[in-house]
């Protein structure tokens, strides 16, 4: 009914018409309306009202294909490792909060397996209560650092220390026991605000050395010694880039170690002056044998340089910086791992067992390649004689290169992660050399069969696995370890490290 009706029929019901009559009762005719506005519709239960306007209930699926976890981390887990001799037990460090300090943690990662209960007549109808899987304990607990432990490494080739370093700046050692179980406080030192990365260095002849990076840009290698009064020695410091040092990469041999910067920067570190004494090195110091910089157009990058990997053969390496920039860099050519005494030939060939060194093309940009639209995170060689160059982006791409056809794309995954950053790729031990696996902030484990042929659009994809948060709910994967290929251990930015059985047959 109109308002204009309502006013009528008020002021005077006589005037209300027989068919109107019919439709209105005099009795109400006095009765005033009030509008107040549109009512809201019944949408739900008692439980849907009590919920804010804004709440939405949405359904989860939730997957875990892990066989084992540990979850003792009451934050991100930043960083993980895993012993070189004791592929079973895996050190992982991160943060405690805020203001909370960081801390790492040492555990076997081997799923414990129990043996199948037997289960009672009719169970079928009163079917057993299901409990939560046990968590893994630790072996041992580093504390000490007063911010998130976010680097950790053993030392090579055996294991005999566990170095950690911190943003809080300080660098820990604790001597580890043969078995990987027990732990002993070495010493601690400070040089920097922040330590970005620590790397053990593969070099034989030097045993338990181990290089770091920190945000000053400046370069530290360390050697680990059972001494009581210099436990933790300086071998070298390098002070040449400018900006945060974000990644190094040794050679396979241990005698170059190359690192890159935000700056812009490439330097190859002569460590233990082999170069240096086939005159190999370059800068007033000599204290390098390549050394590029952003001062050079040809091999600068806008926004910095954030990976770097050194090929196993030695000859080249690679840097990855923003926008999908990744340049290759001949490196020259040392003794071989056989020798340890340099000598200055003309030209680079063999000698008996050795391969004499040569300058060769020694920091001479090989190659610019640009196949993905984003920073390049990370870098994986496979084992030779494969030639495979892996390149992971923030794009969430993976892209393959061959690197003994002019590093042709052979395959570029644009969604192997999907719009999410890819962390981490690694070339498995074992299954032919062909098997890569990738992690990503999407919170996926993922592997590839490089040949391609198989999977999602003869991506190669094979398999993968679930059970951190990720999908932008912040927990991604920031790292993971897997020995010979078999089992995936990772570090996530939920504060769960997972564990996965991953054949590779």
């Amino acid at each position: 009914m109109s308002s204009s009706n309502n006013t009528r029929a008020k002021e005077d019901p006589a005037n209300i018409s027989e068919d109107e009559a019919e439709m209105f009762d005099p009795n109400d005719a006095a009765e005033e309306l009030q509008d107040d506005g549109d009512a809201a519709m019944d949408s739900g239960s008692e439980d849907d009202a009590e919920m804010g306007e804004d709440e939405v209930l949405e359904e989860i699926a939730l997957q875990n294909d892990s066989s084992a976890h540990f979850d003792l981390h009451q934050d991100s887990i930043f960083a993980i490792t895993q012993h070189p001799t004791l592929p079973h037990i895996v050190a992982t460090g991160g943060s405690e909060g805020d203001d909370a300090g960081g801390i790492a943690y040492v555990f076997d990662s081997t799923p414990v397996v129990k043996d199948t209960p037997v289960l009672p007549e009719g169970w079928q109808s009163n079917p057993p209560e299901l409990t939560e899987r046990e968590g893994i304990q630790p072996l041992f607990k580093v504390e000490g650092h007063t911010d998130s432990v976010n680097a950790l490494s053993y030392t090579l080739p055996r294991g005999e220390f566990l170095v950690t370093g911190g943003l809080d700046g300080k660098l820990r050692a604790h001597m580890a026991a043969k078995d990987g179980k027990k732990y002993m406080f070495l010493a601690e030192v400070q040089e920097v605000e922040e330590i970005n990365w620590i790397i053990p260095c593969p070099n034989k002849t030097y045993p338990n050395v181990f290089a770091l990076g920190a945000n000053d840009g400046s370069v530290w290698v360390y050697t680990a010694v059972r001494d009581k009064d210099a436990p933790l020695q300086i071998v070298q410091s390098y002070f040449l880039h400018t900006e945060s040092c974000t990644a190094g990469s040794w050679s396979a041999d241990g005698k170059l170690l190359a690192t890159v910067s935000e700056d812009g920067s490439l330097y190859v570190w002569d460590v233990f002056g082999e170069a240096a004494g086939a005159d190999l090195t370059q800068g007033d110091s000599g204290a390098y044998v390549v050394g590029l910089t952003a001062n050079d157009q040809r091999f600068k990058v806008e926004g910095g340089l954030f990976s770097v990997a050194i090929a196993p053969a030695g000859s080249f390496l690679v840097v990855g910086g923003a926008g999908g920039a990744i340049k290759v860099i001949g490196l020259p050519r040392l003794s071989s791992e056989g020798s340890t005494t340099a000598t200055k030939p003309t030209q680079g060939k063999r000698t008996g067992d050795a391969i004499k060194p040569s300058v060769g093309q020694a920091g001479v940009i090989l190659a610019d390649l640009q196949a993905q639209g984003d920073g390049i995170e990370t870098f994986a060689f496979s084992p030779p004689p494969l030639t495979l160059l892996a390149a992971g982006s923030v794009d969430g791409s993976i892209a393959l290169f061959d690197s003994a056809h002019r590093f042709a794309v052979r395959r570029h995954i644009k969604e192997a992660h999907e719009d999410f950053s890819v962390v981490k790729l690694e070339f498995a031990k074992s299954g032919g050399g062909w098997l890569l696996t990738s992690c990503g902030m999407d919170g996926v484990v993922r592997r590839w069969d490089t040949r391609g042929g198989t999977g999602i659009a003869n991506s190669g994809f094979i398999q993968e696995w679930k059970g951190h948060r990720g999908d932008g709910e912040g927990g991604g994967v920031l790292g993971f370890v897997q020995g010979d290929g078999n089992r995936i251990v990772t570090a996530g930015d939920d504060s769960i490290s997972l564990v996965f059985e991953a054949p590779t047959a």
